[in-house]
């Protein structure tokens, strides 16, 4: 029986839909208009379609995994659940105080992000756990109940219970989620204890609430994306990607969905490390570029790197401190409001500027013919000569090029300025938006460009890609095959994975290593479960050990990797563990304080497994020569020339292995288009993908 898999990847303009089959290796893939007001909709519109063009059978379906925008963007447009808090007597305002710290020091009016609970809705109960775990006060249950109801009859739709020192004894938490539960089995109940069980209470606090302000959102939301799969015919089951580049399944998922905050972005990430894994030598800046969004990460020996917080919805872009601080586990990148459909527009002292507004899907870009009238990165693409009006999104979208023309002439007339210019403006500022953002992401980890290649997917990605490669002082991008949905297809490849953390507050010259061992274990076995529940094999299960650890007295951590275990309380152990952390604290810092103790604040576990069907293999198809894909010609605009020169347009599914082109050129496929400058030289890679080296700068 024919073996598929099917990948659902939903941005903020466009949902992009793969379907594998794993027998012969051929993939069918669509682009539709994210519908917002009911986004499994397009989802079945899309899916429907491809079964129909490639004539196949949902009951040959053996995997789903789908990746979204939604929980994030509930976040930053304040469109979750009404929500409330109960915390410890005298802490409601954990949430509005936050850090002391300012993120721009010197500005009088700064605006802090506003708490997702408000204070009306923030409810104290008396209760106390000491640091230890101890308790001291046991929980007022009579009370407790009384702000449960206080909170029903507000109308509130989702309770956070957030309790002092719960990550070291959750005995409380886990009382009060029952008495909740069983008086109020509508509202949906969070405790920080299954969300964030770590230190440091605004962050514990603020990724509780977080969790609970899109669970409601999020339990809706997948059980009805499961329900259209089902009505569909489709019998696999409905598996989700994590900010972590793993994935889970329905029911982990919908407990925290916090966990799926970043899940578009990290597929984009693991597409890039998978696709460029033959081509970039392991060394990538994987950059994928929508509709709305640009993502940016860092790809190093073949993995992303991996954080373990970051900041939602921020007030100011790049700004550290001015957005929501979770703590999760997420593939590090950065990520800034600059894609196709990003807004161009005139400041307050009459300069062009680009994003990070965008039009989204609805009204979408002026050329989209949908009411939008705002010009946009695609209507500059369009007029530049980059993109084809009669082929875009393969025919999804017909374009308006009137509209578009009108958009931006009546930008250049407020200007000033010829139209020519403007376009090229709009596509050179939106280009070094996206550099200055990979400048920073890459100079915090002490990296150096030019030792990367740059890996570009999405819509997008591929016509901005050689720009801002050669801003960035990088000579070689790499476009794979179906960029336009590679992110979908970066589902297909994700391992299962579960993350797990604790707080030890450990010293290593005085503690107990059998104690850090038996910690470990527990989290090990709570991963296992949950993979346990995805119906996973968990023999083919690895796990990976962590710890935040610290020089006693210092005020932050360093999160490492450790040896496996297991540690006993000999001096070996303590001497293992200690080398494990001073050699990652030597290679970020260069040197170590002399006869400083260390201390592990939080331990880390992570757990992945191979899931059945991601065997996705890359393979181009044999070369006839680049001219047998020639389709055409037509004007494009490059810098360079200082004008419109005839370009020329390259189908990509007629290219194969060995295949060149000499630039100036345009590659198109269904998804997206690779513009190929003049001097650079596009190959076709064994591996399909094809890799463009630029000419000098």
């Amino acid at each position: 029986m024919p073996h598929h898999s099917l990948g659902i990847d939903i941005g903020g303009t466009f949902t992009d839909i793969v379907v594998y089959d794993h027998d012969s290796g051929r993939q069918w893939s669509r682009k539709v208009l994210t519908t917002h007001e009911d986004p499994a909709r397009a989802v079945a519109a899309g899916v429907g379609a491809l079964l129909g063009e490639g004539r196949l059978l949902p009951e040959h379906f053996t995997r789903v995994v789908h990746a979204t925008t939604l929980f994030t963007n509930a976040l930053i447009e304040r469109k979750g659940a009404l929500t409330g808090l109960i915390t410890t007597a005298g802490f409601r305002d954990t949430l509005e105080i936050g850090r002391e710290r300012k993120y721009e020091l010197y500005d009088l009016h700064i605006a802090k992000p506003e708490p997702l609970v408000p204070r009306n809705l923030r409810l104290e109960v008396a209760e106390r756990s000491r640091a230890d775990g101890r308790i001291e006060r046991r929980l007022d249950t009579k009370q407790l109940e009384s702000r449960a109801r206080a909170l029903a009859q507000a109308g509130v739709e989702s309770i956070a219970v957030v309790f002092l020192h719960a990550y070291a004894n959750p005995r409380h938490e886990a009382e009060a989620a029952r008495l909740i539960a069983r008086r109020h089995p509508t509202i949906a109940v969070t405790t920080s204890h299954e969300v964030a069980p770590e230190i440091r209470e605004y962050e514990r606090a603020s990724t509780t609430v977080a969790n609970a302000y899109i669970k409601p959102l999020a339990h809706r939301y997948l059980a009805l994306m499961a329900n259209r799969l089902e009505g569909l015919g489709i019998p696999a089951p409905l598996l989700l990607m994590l900010s972590s580049g793993g994935l889970t399944h329905v029911g982990e998922a919908q407990r925290t969905p916090v966990q799926m905050l970043e899940s578009g972005p990290a597929a984009g990430a693991l597409a890039g490390a998978f696709f460029g894994r033959s081509d970039g030598n392991g060394k990538l800046l994987a950059f994928d570029m929508g509709g709305t969004t640009a993502k940016l990460s860092l790809v190093d020996e073949g993995e992303p790197l991996t954080a373990y917080s970051f900041e939602a919805a921020r007030q100011k872009r790049f700004m550290e401190g001015s957005g929501l601080p979770i703590r999760i586990s997420t593939i590090e990148l950065i990520e800034i409001g600059a894609g196709g459909g990003s807004i161009a527009s005139v400041d307050e002292i009459g300069l062009l500027k680009v994003g990070p507004r965008s039009a989204g899907s609805q009204p979408g870009p002026a050329s989209y013919g949908l009411g939008g009238t705002e010009p946009t990165v695609t209507d500059a693409d369009f007029l530049l000569g980059y993109l084809n009006p009669g082929y875009f999104a393969g025919g999804e979208v017909k374009v308006d090029m009137p509209a578009a023309r009108q958009a931006i002439e009546r930008l250049a007339g407020t200007l000033g300025l010829d139209p020519v210019k403007v376009v090229w403006g709009i596509h050179d500022i939106v280009n070094e938006n996206m550099a200055s953002a990979a400048r920073v992401h890459i100079a915090e980890r002490g990296r150096d460009p030019r030792d990367y290649a740059l890996l570009c997917t999405g819509g997008a990605g591929p016509v901005h890609a050689r720009e801002v490669a050669r801003k960035l002082g990088i000579s070689r991008v790499i476009c794979p095959p179906s960029a336009g949905v590679a992110s979908a297809l970066g589902l297909l490849v994700a391992p299962a994975r579960v993350d797990r953390v604790a707080t030890v507050g450990l010293r290593l010259d005085t503690g107990s290593p059998a104690s850090l061992e038996a910690a470990f274990k527990r989290l090990e076995d709570e991963a296992r479960a949950v993979m346990a529940d995805t119906g996973l094999k968990l023999e083919s299960a690895t796990m990976k050990r962590l710890a935040d650890g610290r020089f006693l007295g210092q005020g932050f951590d360093l999160v490492v990797e450790l040896p496996d275990g297991p540690y006993g309380d000999g001096p070996e152990s303590r001497k293992t563990l200690a080398a494990a952390f001073e050699s990652a604290y030597r290679e970020k810092f260069a040197l170590t304080p002399p006869g400083v103790a260390v201390e592990f604040l939080n331990i880390r576990v992570s757990a992945r497994a191979p899931v059945s069907g991601s065997d996705v293999v890359l393979q181009g198809r044999k070369g006839t020569g680049a001219a047998a894909a020639l389709k055409g010609r037509r004007p494009a605009y490059f810098n360079e020339t200082g004008g419109f020169v005839e370009t020329a347009v390259y189908d990509r599914y007629r290219l194969g292995i060995g295949d060149e082109i000499q630039g100036p050129a345009v590659v198109e496929e269904e998804g997206s288009t690779l513009v190929v400058g003049p001097g650079a030289t596009a190959r076709v890679a064994a591996t399909g993908n094809i890799v463009l080296t630029l000419g000098a700068p």
